[in-house]
């Protein structure tokens, strides 16, 4: 007694099964989904390495901001400034205000006044 189409299940017309392409095919898919795993378990074990840069001017900002922190505070004259403040008698000249403002800009883009 011979079996004929054990593989396409029957079907008269669909072709036979090749094993050896699909053992192929099966282990080529075990193969990359390992490589996948591989790849995920490899990207959550290594450290991530960020980086920044300042630009120039940040990094003189940052200098000037330190050097500011360590100058010297005289305590008395902020507190008597506090207190003139607080109960209304500190006045503002404005123009020797615009005029220091005006040199320091001077100052700091290098215009000559």
């Amino acid at each position: 007694m011979a079996i004929n189409n054990v593989n396409n299940g029957g079907v008269p017309n669909k072709p036979a099964v090749d094993n050896a392409k699909q053992n192929a095919q099966q282990a080529q898919n075990q193969a990359a989904s390992q490589n996948v795993a591989k790849q995920a378990q490899a990207a959550q074990q290594a450290p991530r390495q960020d980086s920044v840069s300042l630009t120039q001017s940040a990094q003189q900002l940052n200098q000037v901001q330190k050097k500011a922190g360590d100058a010297p505070v005289n305590q008395e004259k902020v507190d008597k400034l506090k207190k003139a403040i607080q109960n209304g008698e500190y006045r503002v000249n404005p123009e020797a205000l615009a005029s220091k403002i005006a040199k320091l800009e001077a100052q700091i883009f290098g215009i000559k006044s």
